[in-house]
């Protein structure tokens, strides 16, 4: 567990997160633009029933602006712009910081607990995280807007953080703010717990609070964090507004290759080259890829879905152990859906050679693998072995740790996410789903008996790809809607019904 010190508000700061005049300097800089932001156009949030989409995205496009970058070389670490946003939303969001407890994990992570009445229920802990992955000069200049100008134009925030996952920070704080203007009791107890870390692993951040807790003895009845999100034209339910209830991620797994050879003048080479024999590796990968296999969280999404969907889909989707083969080879005719029923292998990552006219003694490649629920490591590997079939190929395998188990779609928690999105959007159709990507979830496997993956924002099928890419944007007519799902969800996690 990290080492902490406990100041006079019950905040947190690690004492080996930066030497101590960076410290410092970062307490500085928060606090003076804590007064700051408190005169800015970026009033604090109220509860008021009629509060805008546009409102929203103000305060949202003012958390995009602070460059909360995660690194891949900790050393680049900079800690001055998360103080910063927190100093932004102590101002935006005052009742959150006055009323619910505050710890700060490893220094930037921020934990809140609001205390509930009945200590005989299991805490609620809504996630989110404020690290983004950052952007390169020269990919900036291609934006429309600037990644981290927080620009509103054409209908969206723009930045990097609108999908992820800024937008989750705010619909948290939003709610939590709202229901406390309320004069909201909480019976159940319920955290917040905003990440540092996540893009680079969480390890500092998700990964610590879920040990804090462990420690503490706080078993968790569930959880929700990033993943799931409110669709229009989802493609398995064309003409619906769709929300996805994720209730199964893949696991992250790196896997590394190797290939060897003898140095020499490239004038007089052999006939396969060390980047040679690493790349004739990496096509056979990438020509040989796992079976499909439609595993549990994906049939459950499939017979979600199946009552709105044209007979011959219907009777596929509810009849696999008939028709299993012909769902398989339609979801592999794109790479959305193909992701869905088969562990995947990207080639990453390539090194090998120091100059043009040397034949390189050592090549190697990253492979970012995402194994599907049920299979294995062990698997992969073996799998890998068999499609290289090449001795010369050193394969080494990296587990960044087990996934969460499947949740249930019958579950208290999946049930609440649900009845809050119905209650704002009646003609919704929810399900449940996989998520390809890996979430700070796998770090709270043992913590928490449900754990769930869904913020309420609402994403164009278009913008799926934009998370880490160009052009990151969110729209903002929604928000509004997205801002009153959110404080159903807490509503109901905090009544403890």
């Amino acid at each position: 567990m990290a080492q902490t010190e406990m100041g006079m508000s019950g905040h947190t700061k690690d004492l080996k997160a930066e030497p101590i005049a960076s410290r410092r300097r970062g307490r500085w800089v928060g606090a003076v633009l804590a007064v700051v932001f408190a005169s800015t156009p970026f009033a604090p949030a109220v509860a008021d029933a009629e509060t805008t989409s546009l409102e929203i995205a103000e305060r949202l496009a003012g958390a995009i602006r602070f460059e909360t970058v995660s690194y891949e070389d900790r050393a680049d670490f900079r800690g001055e712009p998360f103080d910063a946003l927190e100093g932004y939303l102590r101002a935006t969001y005052p009742r959150v910081f006055r009323e619910l407890r505050l710890e700060k994990v490893n220094g930037y992570t921020l934990l809140f607990e609001w205390k509930g009445s009945d200590e005989t229920l299991a805490p609620g802990l809504f996630m989110s995280h404020t690290d983004v992955v950052p952007v390169s000069e020269a990919a900036a200049e291609a934006w429309t807007e600037h990644p981290y100008g927080g620009a509103i134009k054409d209908g969206y925030v723009w930045g990097r953080g609108t999908l992820d996952v800024k937008t989750g920070v705010i619909l948290w704080l939003e709610a939590v703010e709202a229901l406390l203007e309320e004069g909201v009791q909480p019976t159940r107890t319920i955290y917040l717990s905003f990440g540092h870390d996540e893009e680079i692993g969480g390890s500092e951040g998700a990964k610590a609070v879920a040990a804090l807790f462990a420690e503490r003895g706080i078993h968790l009845g569930f959880l929700f964090d990033e993943g799931g999100m409110i669709f229009k034209d989802f493609p398995l339910v064309p003409g619906k507004i769709v929300a996805t209830v994720v209730t199964a991620e893949k696991a992250h797994f790196t896997v590394v290759l190797k290939a060897r050879g003898v140095s020499g003048h490239s004038s007089m080479p052999p006939k396969h080259t060390a980047i040679g024999k690493l790349s004739r590796a990496i096509t056979r990968v990438e020509n040989n890829p796992m079976p499909a296999r439609i595993s549990l969280p994906v049939r459950e999404m499939m017979e979600a879905a199946a009552p709105y969907l044209p007979f011959a889909q219907r009777f596929a989707m509810t009849n696999l152990w008939l028709m299993g083969g012909t769902v398989k080879r339609s979801f592999l005719k794109n790479d959305l859906n193909a992701a869905l029923v088969r562990t995947t292998f990207a080639a990453t990552l390539i090194e090998g050679g120091v100059k043009e006219n040397v034949i390189p003694e050592l090549a190697k490649a990253t492979i970012n693998v995402r194994i599907l629920p049920g299979d294995t490591p062990k698997e992969v590997l073996g799998h890998l072995s068999k499609v290289i079939d090449d001795p010369e190929i050193e394969i080494i395998g990296d587990n960044w740790g087990e996934a969460a188990p499947p949740a249930s779609a019958d579950g208290d928690a999946y049930q609440l996410a649900k009845a809050a999105v119905l209650d704002e959007i009646p003609e919704a159709v929810v399900i449940p789903s996989l998520v390809p990507g890996a979430t700070d979830t796998r770090h709270f496997v043992g913590i928490a008996d449900e754990i769930l993956r869904f913020v309420p924002m609402h994403v164009g099928m278009e913008q799926v790809g934009g998370a880490h890419g160009r052009d990151e944007r969110i729209a903002v007519e929604p928000l509004a809607r997205s801002r009153a799902i959110a404080i159903g969800m807490v509503r109901r996690a905090v009544s403890g019904d």
